[in-house]
Order: C-alpha cells, then structure tokens, then sequence
C-alpha cells in the first residue's frame, strides 16, 4: 500500500516533470519531436497475428513418492507482496501441485512452450526437456481451448521435440521458419511464450549475439538475445520482426531463474532439418563421417605446417566408418566440407550432421602441409554411434612381440617397448601399436601437455614409432631440422587418438 504522504510526493513530481517539459518545449521544441511523444512502433499488430500459433505445453508424469522431487521444469510458486490481488489466481493454480511426499505415488506437472508449425497435419515444436518423461501431453492455445498431444519424436542433442494435435479438432493457426542466417546482432526480435504459466506472454529484445556455444551439445550455435525469457518459455518461438520464426527458446543464463537479459534459442537453420526429419521419420538421420577430431592449436599448426590454426584435426578413424578405407587419415586437417568452410573444430560435426545420409561430398584436407580434396559417402550418424560403442566395448587381449625390452628417456618421458608385460601392466589393447610412455617427470613439457603413463606414441610428425629407439631418433631429427615443437600422436589403452605438440627447447 503506498502511503498517502507518499502519493503528495509522487504528485509533485509529476506535476514539477510537466511544467518542465512544457517550459522546455516552449523554448526548444526542436527536442520534442511527434515520434518520440509517440514511443517507438507498436509491434501491437505483429503480435496479434502470432498469438494464436504459439501454445502452452502442460504435462504431468506419475512418480513414486520416494524417487519424487522437485521437477526442473515445473514452474515454482512466486513470491508475491501481502495483499497481492494476484494472490488467490496462484493459490489456485498451484494448489494441485504441492503436497507431501508420503511414499505413495504422485503427479509431477511441469510447464512450457511451444508453435504449431503445420495447420493441416496438426504439428507442433517444442523443447525435448519439456516433454521428456511425459505420461500426457496436453496443448493449450490462448483462447482457452486444449488438446491431448501425441509424442511424434525428440531430439536429445539439439533439444527438440515434435507433437501432434488433433488437426479436425480445431482450426489451427500455423507459422513459418524464416532464414536466421540473415538475422544480424542488434536486429528487433519477438519471443512469446508461457512464463511461469502465465500464458501468451510477448517480449521484445534484439539480438545479442551469435554462434554463442554454451556447452549444452554437439551442434551449439546459439542465437542469444536480451528479450526477456523465462522459465516456462522453454520450446516458444523467437520471431524476427517478419513473423517468421528463427529460433526455439531454450536455456538462459541466470543466478535465480529469472530473466536477467541473456537467453538463447536454437537458430532455425538447425531446427528445420531436426523438425522435418521427426515430422517423417519420428528421428534423426543425420551425416556421419566416421572420425575423431580434436581442435588445431597454434602450436599444432605449426607442426603440420599451415600459416593459420584452422580447421579440425583427425585425431582417429571409426573401424567400420565412411572414411575407414584410407580416405581421410589421423593428422589430416579438414578445412572445408561440400564447400562449406570449416573454421573451428565445433564447425565440422554440426556441417556433417546437416548433410543427407548416403550423399558423397568433397572434403577438403591438409595433409603433410599440402591441401588436397577428397571424395566421401556420408554413413549415418546414429548408426555410426552404436558402431563406435561396440569398437569400445571388445575384449583387451594381450600379444607379446618377442623383443627384448629398451627404454629410452625423452622430453621428460620414459619411454619402453610394448610388449605382453606393458600391456599386462596398464591395459593396453591388443591393436593398440607404438612405444609406451612408461613414466612422465613432473614439471616436464610432457606433463604439461597432460601426457600419463600408460599412454602410447604411435607417431611423431606423422611418421610412425614402434621402439623406444625410434622414438629418440625422430626427436632428434626435427631438432636438427629446427623444429621447436614435435607433434605427437598418442592412444590410449583402448586405442582413442589424440594429437599433441611438446616444446623441444
């Protein structure tokens, strides 16, 4: 309640803020022009033609008492002011939901977002977190209506999800993705979605930034914007000032859950092929290379003797994969792919994904300093990761080589022959081939590159080291070729590469 002496206050400085700006204007009216006494555009039409398509996602899941807990997407209680006229509203829509955990079963609600995309077909995007674990689905739309939701199929690495209403059960209104490739920073966006189940909520904000990587997958190329976005946005569409969608909302960045300016939707130029593909198939079918990567630092680049760091290097090859007959190899650097650049490592799984499973493409690589295209038929990544998990899981089987065991001391390595003991001692499988590192020195070059023992070097400059002698010699050799870094190919004990350079100085 604001005081009466309070409102005297107010009053006057209403009324001394008034006189100013008349004096002020009789003076110079030059500062007072119509457009500013107006406020910016209404964006009032935009978003009245939008409402109707953007709908609240409601679910509910049973849970067991003891396994029962706080669910991250339902929607908490606010914390409102004595006498709040709001009060009774969220007394009643959360009285349902709180209760005590007795052991018995109960149900689990959670809020959020969501778009019809298809008027006809009755499809609708979404989040995955918003509908995972869901035993119902429902979709409310802003003129109070409610339909029971079928789950079509999910996306757990880009964090989509596609449902299907009833399309003869209500007239449907649908839109459209737009281009995102087009969107600039400081470009005006329109988020609506359903904050904290407060329905059709419309925000405005710009864009932020872009190509943001905030570690929640492998295909992060966030657009981020300052919007206002909140819990139970989750799966709202971010519209361009068009109409046209360019990206899901999905994850924000803040200490207490409210919107505090930085929040990040899924571009559509990721989405679209996500959605069409579970709107046919109910899953992905995305490109697969077949390879292990890892970034291309300065000093790597160096190494393999390219001006820049760019790129992402082939840190291994997928027994069984698309490129496992000696198309690409460990140390190539892939700089382009189906004459998309590849400029940082993160760039060539999101670029392979998007391509069409069975499509043969040119990949441009670097190999041994020199730049040169090769042809590869794009297996299909879901595929590719049960292959890759069955290559993890085979036996560890020892062999033993017959030769007579040698060390040798390097860059702050010990190194010894791989033979049956060595492999007994740290495990190493039976394909893993090289000389052990059998003990690092702390404080080394090679600790600093987090090199262990039990590690194997299989190459060094992209030539190939069995011995704990051919080891010292290639060493040797870059140092008298005034090399200062010598990059090193290590396996693990099951075999997974990795590239990494150590100082020789």
């Amino acid at each position: 309640m604001i005081s009466t002496p309070l409102l005297r206050a107010m009053r006057k400085a209403s009324l001394a803020a008034t006189t100013a700006l008349m004096i002020g204007a009789s003076v110079a009216p030059s500062f007072v022009t119509p457009a500013l006494a107006q406020g910016p555009e209404s964006v009032a039409n935009l978003a009245e033609g939008l409402l109707g398509a953007v709908v609240n996602i409601s679910t509910s899941q049973t849970v067991k008492g003891s396994e029962g807990g706080e669910d991250e997407n339902a929607v908490p209680m606010p914390q409102l002011p004595e006498g709040s006229p709001f009060q009774d509203f969220f007394d009643e829509f959360f009285k349902n939901r709180e209760g005590q955990n007795n052991g018995g079963s109960q149900k689990v609600q959670s809020l959020g977002s969501g778009f019809v995309i298809d008027a006809e077909k009755g499809i609708v995007v979404t989040n995955n977190h918003v509908i995972a674990d869901a035993d119902e689905i429902e979709v409310n739309f802003s003129d109070g209506s409610k339909l029971k939701a079928e789950l079509v199929g999910t996306d757990t690495k880009t964090d989509i999800a596609v449902l299907k209403i009833d399309p003869k059960a209500k007239k449907l209104t649908a839109v459209k993705f737009g281009d995102s490739d087009k969107m600039r920073i400081g470009d005006w966006v329109m988020a609506i979605g359903n904050p904290f189940g407060l329905g059709g909520t419309v925000t405005v904000g710009i864009i932020s930034a872009r190509n943001r990587d905030i570690n929640s997958g492998p295909y992060d190329d966030f657009i981020q914007t300052d919007a206002a976005i909140n819990r139970g946005n989750s799966g709202g569409p971010l519209f361009n000032m068009d109409g046209e969608v360019i990206g899901i909302n999905t994850a924000i960045i803040s200490p207490s859950g409210g919107s505090i300016g930085i929040g990040f939707s899924i571009p559509a130029e990721i989405a679209v092929g996500v959605v069409n593909q579970l709107a046919e198939f109910g899953e992905t079918r995305r490109g697969w290379l077949g390879v292990r990567i890892q970034p291309v630092t300065d000093d790597i680049a160096e190494s393999l003797g390219m001006a820049t760091a760019k790129g992402a290097l082939i840190a291994g090859i997928i027994k069984g994969g698309p490129v496992d007959k000696g198309q690409i190899l460990p140390g190539d650097v892939v700089i382009k792919f189906d004459g998309r650049d590849v400029v940082e490592m993160r760039d060539l799984p999101r670029v392979v994904a998007e391509s069409p499973v069975g499509k043969a493409v040119d990949v441009v690589i670097v190999r041994k300093g020199v730049e040169q295209t090769v042809k590869v038929t794009l297996g299909r990544l879901e595929d590719g990761e049960k292959l890759a998990e069955g290559e993890a899981a085979k036996p560890e089987e020892g062999a033993d080589k017959g030769a007579e065991v040698a060390t040798a001391s390097v860059l702050g390595m010990t190194i010894g022959e791989l033979d049956s003991d060595a492999r007994a001692k740290f495990g190493i499988a039976a394909e893993v081939s090289g000389a052990v590192v059998t003990a690092v020195a702390k404080d080394s070059a090679a600790a600093e590159r987090g090199i262990v023992a039990g590690e194997v070097i299989t190459e060094i400059a992209q030539e190939s080291v069995s011995t704990p002698k051919e080891v010292t010699d290639r060493i040797a050799a870059l140092k008298e070729q005034g090399r200062k870094n010598a990059l090193l190919m290590l396996a693990s004990k099951t075999g997974e590469l990795r590239f990494v350079t150590i100082r020789m100085d």
